[in-house]
């Protein structure tokens, strides 16, 4: 009978291990595409975080960048772990994940309260931001951002292209009397912005506050779905972890 239940212990291990392993496979993969969703949201729209007055939406992706690279350190841990047997690394393997969790928990936070506050934030800063900020030295970034955002979203000021008659930059000889900045246009040629009809510039309802708030509002889902599919990824691996420090023999001292 014994030795019925050392067999019986003995597969159940040997499953454990596998299904361990199966997890921390996909748990690598997993930490590389939470990764990539951090830097491709630093990199591609790191023009866009210049706009915002808050640092959450940056801080909630430097959270990704770095949760992924320990999700993936983690992974590579795990895998030795499961295959040597031993209960000291299965343990820090678990702090790991236990560590991660809180740090996606963190970020999950961190964009819900962004989400909540995103609308008035876009609507005290942006109009500011983009009148008094474009074409001023030392804000090349912010330029830079606004013409970009203006181009790839089809919009054209904040809440509409009336908001660039109280902008600065107009007033200014550089401006060479156009109504609007060139990005305005549907088609950028040379001074193309001293023409603002409906035909030549973006005219949406809504303006780019619009367009900008639907872009990161879909973007922290985006950030928010990942986080908690990881999250219960976790839970799962929590467990079999568990349950394989429970039926690995205590090591020899």
């Amino acid at each position: 009978m014994g030795e019925y239940d050392e067999k019986k212990e003995t597969c159940g291990t040997i499953c454990l291990k596998y299904l361990l392993f199966s997890f921390n496979f996909f748990f690598w993969l997993a930490g590389g595409a939470v990764m990539a969703v951090g830097v491709w949201t630093l990199v591609e729209k790191s023009d866009y975080i210049s706009l915002l007055s808050s640092g959450i939406y940056a801080a909630t992706a430097y959270i990704l960048v770095i949760a992924g690279a320990i999700v993936m350190v983690t992974g590579i841990l795990g895998c030795c772990a499961t295959f040597k047997e031993q209960r000291q690394l299965l343990r820090v393997y678990f702090v790991l994940l236990l560590c991660i969790f809180l740090l996606e928990i963190l970020a999950g936070i961190l964009a819900y309260i962004y989400y909540q506050q995103l609308n008035d934030e876009l609507k005290q800063n942006l109009r500011e931001t983009m009148t008094s900020k474009y074409k001023r030295v030392g804000e090349e970034r912010v330029t830079e951002a606004v013409n970009k955002l203006q181009q790839e979203f089809k919009c054209c000021g904040s809440n509409n292209s009336q908001d660039w008659q109280g902008s600065e930059w107009v007033r200014t000889p550089e401006a060479g009397g156009r109504q609007v900045p060139d990005s305005c246009c549907k088609t950028i040629t040379p001074q193309c912005g001293k023409r603002d009809h409906p035909s030549n510039i973006y005219k949406v309802e809504g303006g780019c506050i619009t367009k900008l708030e639907n872009f990161i509002l879909e973007h922290l889902r985006i950030i928010g779905a990942v986080g908690i599919g990881i999250a219960c990824v976790q839970i799962i691996g929590m467990i079999f972890t568990c349950c394989l420090y429970r039926s690995l023999k205590s090591e020899p001292y």
